[in-house]
């Protein structure tokens, strides 16, 4: 882990400092220079989680990643600045009924924070998640208007979850797959099972290659602004923001990666924009 480097790639000029208001720099500085994306699926190269391939793409290359790029890249970065962390596996309940148990197809991190439990995640791509004290009813705010809080829900290894990430705040500083109204909405679902790396490539696996899901039917990006959210599903893109929410459809491929630079900050080449199937 060449932390300089990463540092550099997320704006900052100094090492955070070891306790939750660093910890809160580094994940905010982290979301808003590093967008989520799944576009190395629909181009056939699939996704490595390796700290080596992870560092490569999105730090050297200034691409971006989904959950288990980002957080394998912010899991390095907590223990080179003398963190502990480990990843533990969550069931994404965002847009979904209730009743319904989806696999568990995203990585957060657990991280020791001055002592204290807290959840850590850098690589949500639905909404803009703040770190959280590991306890029944924390909760935190982000600069888009939302709330963030955590509930101890029910035991370690039950299928509902041990613990239930919600957030309450504007539907429009999402991915798109919030309900409309601004009241509290589950995110995801996670217990404190211990994870292992084969459980990380086996879950990778499934997401990145599972006919029919989000990551392998769909092309996505996002990423949280300062007073807001941009996402773009295909070629629908949606920036809200403190004036309200903006949205348009692009053209073609040299518009998208334009877009993925400006709004992203994800350096897609253009001769890839043009290999995706959203303009064959």
């Amino acid at each position: 882990m060449d932390l300089n480097r990463y540092l550099a790639r997320i704006g900052l000029d100094a090492r955070p400092a070891c306790d939750a208001g660093g910890l809160a720099a580094l994940q905010s500085a982290h979301r808003m220079a590093i967008g989520f994306e799944n576009l190395d699926i629909p181009l056939g190269r699939g996704i490595r989680i390796d700290s080596e391939s992870v560092f490569d793409k999105l730090v050297a290359k200034g691409r971006g990643g989904y959950c288990f790029e980002q957080n394998r890249l912010y899991a390095d970065a907590l223990t080179a600045l003398g963190l502990p962390n480990r990843p533990l596996l969550a069931r994404v309940r965002l847009g979904l009924p209730e009743g319904v148990i989806p696999p568990r197809t995203h990585v957060c991190l657990l991280a020791e924070v001055e002592g204290a439990p807290t959840l850590a995640d850098a690589g949500f791509g639905g909404s803009n998640v703040p770190p959280l004290p590991l306890a029944d009813g924390a909760e935190a705010q982000t600069a888009d208007g939302a709330r963030h809080r955590l509930r101890r829900i029910g035991d370690e290894g039950t299928t509902g979850g041990q613990w239930l990430l919600e957030r309450a705040g504007p539907p429009a500083a999402t991915d798109g797959r919030a309900a409309p109204h601004a009241d509290w909405q589950p995110q995801y679902t996670f217990d404190l099972f211990e994870v292992a790396p084969d459980d990380l490539e086996q879950a990778n696996h499934w997401t990145a290659t599972r006919p029919g899901t989000r990551f392998t039917s769909l092309h996505v990006a996002s990423i949280p602004r300062t007073d807001g959210f941009a996402s773009m599903v295909d070629r629908e893109l949606t920036v809200h923001h403190a004036r309200g929410t903006d949205r348009c459809v692009i053209e073609g491929p040299a518009d998208y990666a334009r877009t993925l630079r400006d709004v992203f900050r994800i350096a897609l080449p253009a001769e890839d924009a043009a290999g995706l199937s959203l303009f064959s």
